[in-house]
C-alpha cells in the first residue's frame, strides 16, 4: 500500500509517467498446530506447529514463495493442498483490505 501510494505521488506530481507496479503482492502463514489447520499463525502457535508454511502470491493468483517445514513428522500432498488454500483465502482477504486502504482518502 505504501510504495503504491508513493509511486501514486510521483506520476501526480509529474515525476514518473504512470505507476510501474504489475499487481499487489500479500503474504501469510498457515501450518497445523494440534492437528487444527490455523492461518496467520502468531509466534505461540508457530513455535508448537506440527507443519508450517510461509505464502507469498500476487493479485493475480500467481505464487511468489512457497516455504514450508514439516517440524514433527512428514505431511502429505492432501496437507500441502489443503494448506495453500487456506493461505490463499487468507490472502485474497489481505488484497481486499489493500484495495481498501488505496481507495480510502488519504490524510494530507
Amino acid at each position: 500500500v505504501a510504495l503504491h501510494q508513493a509511486m501514486q505521488t510521483l506520476a501526480n506530481m509529474g515525476i514518473i509517467s504512470s505507476i510501474p507496479l504489475k499487481s499487489a503482492v500479500a503474504a501469510t502463514s498457515v501450518g497445523i498446530v494440534h492437528s487444527y489447520r490455523l492461518l496467520d499463525l502468531c509466534y505461540d502457535e508457530d513455535c508448537k506447529a506440527e507443519v508450517d508454511f510461509n505464502v507469498v502470491m500476487t493479485s493475480k493468483g500467481e505464487f511468489v514463495e512457497i516455504q514450508g517445514t514439516a517440524e514433527t513428522k512428514p505431511f502429505s500432498r492432501e496437507t500441502t493442498d489443503s494448506l495453500l488454500s487456506l493461505a490463499e483465502k487468507g490472502i485474497t482477504e489481505l488484497f481486499q483490505i489493500q484495495q481498501a486502504a488505496l481507495e480510502a482518502p488519504r490524510a494530507r
